[in-house]
C-alpha cells in the first residue's frame, strides 16, 4: 500500500480538485494512496488535522508546533502537548525541530520547543515527526539526548548521506519527497540510494515541493505515486515494491495508525 506519510490536508490548494478535499483525496485513492498522515504545525491547527482524522477513516494526524510557528518568546506548555496527543487519531508528535535557515535568531527557543516535544514523545511513547534545516549538529545532539526507544522520522529530507546515518543509527526513518526529483538534487539522490530499504517513507509535503513532471503547481496528496515511482527507478526496485515496503515501514513507525 502506497502512504503519504506527510501532507497538509488543511492547507491544500483544492482549485485542481473542484474546491473539495473530497475529491482531492479520491484523486489520490485512485492513484493507489492508501492512506494519509495529515500533520500539526501549531496550537490553532490542531483541533483542525484531529477533526479530519475523525472525519476519514483512512487519514491519521499528528500534533505539535512546526520551529517557524512557534509564538514569540515562547515554548509550548507540555501540558498541552500531552492533552492534544491524548485524543484518538493522534498517532505521532510533530512536527517539531530545528530551522536556522529562516530564523536562526530563534535558535534558543527552537531548541526549548523541540526538548518539550521529545519529553512529550518519552511520556507518550508515540513517534517524532522532525523538520530539521541548517541545523544538523543541534538536531542529532537533542535527538540523542532523547534517546527515544520509539524513533521517529526525519521528514522532507534534504541533508547529506553523513546525517542520514547518523540518524539511521539512532533509530530514526529518512522520509523523501519530490525535492529528490529536482534536476539540482543529485546528492540527495545519492542518499535515496543508500536508504536502508526496511527504513524509507515517502511523502508529499502536500501543498508544498511537488515533484516533477508538477514542480511549479501546488501539490496534491496523488502526487506521492510520482515521487514512488521516481524512487523505484532511482533505487532499481519495482514501483510494487517500494510501495509495499514503504507502506510497512510506515506501520512499523506508526503503530497507532489505523492501516488496514
Amino acid at each position: 500500500m502506497l502512504i503519504d506519510s506527510h501532507c497538509h490536508l488543511d492547507r491544500l490548494d483544492l482549485a485542481a480538485r473542484g474546491g473539495s478535499l473530497d475529491e482531492a483525496l479520491a484523486a489520490a485513492r485512485a492513484r493507489g494512496v492508501g492512506h494519509f498522515l495529515c500533520i500539526g504545525v501549531s496550537a490553532d491547527n490542531a483541533a483542525t488535522v484531529r477533526e479530519l482524522a475523525q472525519r476519514y477513516a483512512d487519514v491519521d494526524c499528528s500534533v505539535g508546533i512546526h520551529p517557524l510557528d512557534l509564538e514569540p518568546g515562547s515554548a509550548p506548555a507540555l501540558d498541552w502537548l500531552l492533552t492534544e496527543l491524548d485524543h484518538p487519531g493522534v498517532v505521532a508528535i510533530g512536527e517539531t525541530g530545528l530551522d536556522y535557515h529562516y530564523e536562526p535568531e530563534a535558535a534558543e527557543l527552537q531548541q526549548e520547543a523541540f526538548r518539550l516535544h521529545l519529553q512529550a514523545a518519552q511520556i507518550t511513547g508515540k513517534p517524532v515527526i522532525v523538520h530539521t534545516r541548517e541545523a544538523r549538529a543541534d538536531t542529532l545532539t537533542l535527538l540523542r539526548e532523547a534517546a527515544l526507544p520509539q524513533g521517529g522520522v526525519l521528514h522532507c529530507f534534504t541533508e547529506d548521506w553523513e546525517m542520514a546515518r547518523a540518524a539511521l543509527d539512532i533509530g530514526f526513518y529518512i522520509s523523501l519527497s519530490g525535492i529528490v526529483t529536482f534536476r539540482n538534487a543529485d546528492a540527495l539522490r545519492e542518499v535515496a540510494r543508500q536508504v536502508p530499504a526496511d527504513r524509507l517513507l515517502v511523502e508529499t509535503d502536500s501543498p508544498y515541493l511537488a515533484p516533477i513532471p508538477h514542480r511549479g503547481k501546488p501539490n496534491l496528496p496523488e502526487y506521492v505515486r510520482d515521487v514512488a515511482e521516481y524512487l523505484a527507478v532511482l533505487r532499481g526496485v519495482s514501483y510494487e515494491e517500494l510501495a509495499r515496503q514503504t507502506g510497512e515501514n510506515f506501520k512499523r513507525l506508526f503503530p497507532l495508525a489505523r492501516v488496514a
